[in-house]
């Protein structure tokens, strides 16, 4: 733990042998989390790709399909990497305080409230659709988890649903930052620990 951890919604920055269009993706994906949607044309992706804009028009008609499948990717992304650690034979509370730490160090230069606040800015009704179903699936994976060990006798009987989601919301405070810049924790262990013991507090059996 003491290495940190890939950026989860990061893809892999190896364009190798990859076809165009997860070229562009790639690219795409790295631009909008330096700069947000507003800040990238399709003009800075085709350059930054070395294609032409037609290329890039070509994969995705309009920014919003390009943004739409970056947020996707991401999202799916960091679902896998939940699942990956959800699914660890170590006990439930480990997992989670696990989960917590990889999350907020690979995620340290990922704005999702920022990209979420521009996806319902700028995206169409059936991207925004696309979107939150991914976002969707990442809660639904951490409820799954709290399901099974519930059915365990691991935590409490409740609502695996709100639990998974009070857990997420506990994990953002993680991000937080003061007036002047200064984080609420000092690691991302700390933070980790003590986001977990007080979710733990609430749930434990």
């Amino acid at each position: 733990m003491e290495k940190s951890p890939r950026v989860l919604g990061r893809p892999r920055h190896d364009e190798k042998a990859k076809p165009t269009q997860e070229v562009v993706l790639l690219t795409a994906t790295n631009l909008f989390i330096k700069k947000g949607y507003k800040n990238v044309s399709m003009d800075d992706v085709a350059r930054a790709c070395n294609v032409t804009k037609a290329t890039i028009y070509y994969y995705y008609p309009t920014k919003g399909d390009l943004y739409t499948s970056s947020l996707v990717g991401m999202m799916e992304r960091i679902r896998f990497h939940i699942e990956q650690i959800l699914n660890l034979p170590n006990p439930f509370k480990e997992r989670l305080e696990q989960l917590v730490e990889v999350h907020l160090s690979a995620t340290v230069d990922i704005d999702m409230k920022n990209f979420m606040r521009e996806a319902t800015m700028n995206l169409s009704e059936s991207q925004l659709k696309k979107v939150h179903a991914s976002e969707t699936a990442m809660y639904e994976t951490i409820e799954r988890s709290m399901q099974l060990e519930m059915d365990r006798g691991t935590i409490r009987q409740g609502n695996a649903q709100f639990f998974a989601h009070t857990f997420m919301v506990l994990m953002s405070v993680g991000y937080f930052k003061d007036g002047e810049g200064i984080s609420l924790f000092q690691t991302s262990r700390e933070a980790a620990k003590e986001i977990t013991d007080f979710f733990w507090r609430s749930i434990e059996n």
